[in-house]
């Protein structure tokens, strides 16, 4: 891994969708190098998938996003990533960190709606052993996902001048 390799993570982290011609217009690499490089990074796990970051709020699916904190008592040997492991196989988990601060584990969980997000966590996840605690947060609106605004921005409006 050397600073070309940071730069193409940095640009693909961007915009995945660019072509090797013009990443290496962007990075002073010919597209055959650029080209060995991304497959280098994906056969190491460094590039672990491609996605994209879609305004579900705007396409109308309807669905229901939460995050939920866990207060974890970690476990002898393994501290927290058995019940990390277990937490991730779950559908609704789209996202699992462990954190600091009050609690230990933060999930992101979607859902068709708050029922069914509220019984996934009262069905699933406070009954599991070593889960001592569980605080449920609803997500209202999403402004920004990984980096990128899912609002429309205005153009600055210009204010009259007069004297």
């Amino acid at each position: 891994m050397d600073d070309k390799d940071l730069e193409l993570l940095r640009i693909l982290e961007e915009n995945s969708r660019l072509s090797a011609q013009e990443i290496g217009s962007m990075t002073n690499l010919i597209p055959a190098e650029v080209e060995a490089r991304i497959h280098a990074l994906e056969e190491s796990r460094i590039i672990r998938k491609y996605t994209t970051v879609i305004n579900w709020e705007k396409a109308g699916n309807g669905e229901v996003s939460a995050i939920i904190e866990l207060k974890v008592s970690p476990e002898r040997d393994f501290g927290y990533d058995r019940i990390a492991e277990r937490l991730s196989r779950f559908r609704q988990v789209r996202t699992l960190r462990l954190i600091t601060g009050t609690y230990d584990l933060q999930l992101m969980v979607s859902g068709k709606n708050v029922q069914e997000v509220s019984r996934f966590v009262s069905e699933h996840v406070a009954p599991m052993d070593r889960i001592r605690e569980t605080a449920t947060h609803i997500v209202m609106k999403s402004y920004k996902e990984n980096g990128n605004t899912l609002f429309e921005q205005q153009e600055a409006e210009r204010l009259p001048y007069s004297f």
